[in-house]
């Protein structure tokens, strides 16, 4: 989750036919920006200049080494001058990372008393960036367009979440998805091209016997439990009474099924690290050797950034730690979510999203309590889990569907509100939320996409996140937001069908 170690490339365009002079502006331009780039806290990760590039050899080899790179997550591209496209076209039919074309000057402002041709030899990107552009429109390339001066806060703004999301895209390379068990049987969402996902985005999609942990879990040691309880739970958390240290029979067998979740936390957490996962899947018909389904421990999990995603869906479950890794640093927080139940009054209407036990606490609205309650489900003993309310503010909900030729992503721009009344009966993390353009219009214009009824819930990150991530990522994207009409949507589904049947 370390983002900041992360290395972008930046690439500056030019040619030979300027001489020495005007290059050694270029190169000196290039590092003022660099290192301007590098200190600023609004670009998460580092920017590392290469030499300009001014012939199809030097470029073809950039792009070559950024290809081999295990710490180049993405490309930046910027023509100071004109640099003839050509040039550039072997070395972008062999990148195979995200790339960002940024269409600025170093100059702010035209300087009238003084242009003359040699300044506007220098300072062209108008007439080298369209160049540098229409190659990638010629090569369909996919790629994100950042243009504006290079020193404005909304531009960095931008960069920084294509950074984030190209972050996201390279952790997803070099993870796997442990997947404990299989799908919940019967359910068809949760099911999906393993494969495939793998060659689109780089999930390796992996199963793990239920067994493997419960054998884990039998080894870890109440001192084990009882140290993370006294150094962590009771500083980070509320403690419902009956979980504190007490001599009576009722009150030790609560303390002790918070124990439990410890002990399964601890022994999943060797197996994450040991498998080199960043995101996991439970399923509560495969608990064989486990005392209860992993709640509390899932939620710790995700705390820490794994991904999650319940009844054995490894889709939400990797895209639940690629949106930690995308949020990294940033206020808010990032949950496995489910849409559970509507609130139709007129005016009012909202919907409440929960889960059985596993809500990431870094959605929490104050500090979070862990209770223990029956769980009516998988036939296990009685779960601690924490139980809070999501804090208020604007969200994105995100999922990912198999469509069979294609992968879709579903965002819907939502906007939690406070929680006033009291549920006494749903011991659950819960979010209670609007969506965008109003409750009718959301849920009708999902379920014509496809959507999922797992999703993934984060008020850290923004539609233009996961826009940036799929398009990466190359699976389509589909944005339902206050400008959403279903009957235009509708047709734009149909589009996107004509074209990926194409392709």
């Amino acid at each position: 989750m370390e983002i900041n170690k992360i290395e972008f490339w930046f690439i500056v365009g030019s040619q030979d036919l300027y001489g020495d002079e005007t290059l050694r502006q270029v190169a000196e331009h290039a590092r003022i920006m660099t290192d301007d780039f590098n200190n600023d806290p609004d670009i998460p990760c580092k920017v590392l200049l290469k030499p300009t590039a001014i012939s199809p050899s030097g470029i073809r080899g950039l792009f070559e080494e950024a290809a081999s790179s295990a710490f180049c997550a993405g490309i930046i591209t910027w023509m100071h001058t004109f640099s003839p496209s050509k040039m550039w076209i072997q070395g972008l039919s062999v990148n195979r990372k995200p790339l960002l074309h940024l269409h600025t000057q170093f100059n702010r402002d035209i300087p009238w008393a003084s242009i003359d041709m040699d300044f506007m030899n220098l300072n062209q990107s108008a007439h080298g960036d369209r160049e540098h552009g229409y190659i990638h429109a010629r090569m369909r390339l996919p790629r994100k367009v950042v243009a504006g001066f290079w020193k404005d806060a909304d531009l960095r703004r931008r960069v920084g979440i294509w950074m984030r999301a190209a972050a996201a895209k390279h952790d997803g390379m070099n993870k796997v998805v442990l997947r404990l068990g299989d799908n919940m049987r019967e359910v068809a969402v949760t099911e999906g091209d393993k494969t495939e996902a793998q060659i689109k985005i780089g999930w390796q999609v992996n199963t793990w016997g239920i067994g493997d942990l419960a054998a884990r879990y039998a080894k870890v040691s109440d001192a084990q439990a009882e140290k993370i309880v006294t150094g962590e739970y009771e500083s980070l958390y509320e403690l419902a009474p009956e979980l504190k240290q007490t001599g009576s029979a009722a009150k030790a067998h609560a303390r002790n099924a918070m124990f439990e979740q410890v002990k399964i936390e601890i022994a999943l957490k060797e197996m994450l690290e040991k498998e080199n996962a960043g995101a996991f899947t439970t399923t509560f018909q495969d608990l064989h050797g486990l005392p209860q389904l992993p709640g509390l421990a899932a939620q710790r999990l995700m705390e820490q950034g794994y991904g999650f995603g319940a009844e054995g869906d490894w889709k939400q479950s990797m895209l639940t730690r690629s949106a930690k890794v995308m949020a990294a640093g940033l206020k808010g927080g990032t949950s496995f979510m489910e849409d559970y139940t509507y609130h139709f009054e007129p005016g009012n209407e909202a919907a409440l999203g929960a889960h059985m036990l596993e809500i990431c606490p870094t959605i929490a609205e104050g500090k979070p309590r862990i209770e223990v309650h029956p769980l009516g489900i998988g036939g296990k003993a009685d779960p601690a889990r924490m139980v809070f309310n999501a804090a208020a503010g604007p969200a994105v909900l995100t999922t990912i569907v198999d469509l069979g030729n294609r992968f879709r992503m579903i965002v819907n721009e939502i906007e939690t509100i406070k929680i006033k009344n009291e549920m006494p009966k749903l011991p659950v993390a819960r979010a209670l939320w609007k969506p965008y353009p109003n409750l009718r219009d959301s849920a009708e214009a999902w379920i014509l996409c496809g959507g999922t009824h797992h999703s993934v819930y984060s008020s850290s990150l923004t539609a233009e996140y996961f826009r940036d991530w799929a398009e990466m990522c190359g699976i389509e994207f589909v944005l339902i937001d206050k400008n959403t009409n279903v009957n235009r949507l509708r047709d734009e589904l149909r589009w996107s069908a004509a074209y990926y049947d194409r392709v």
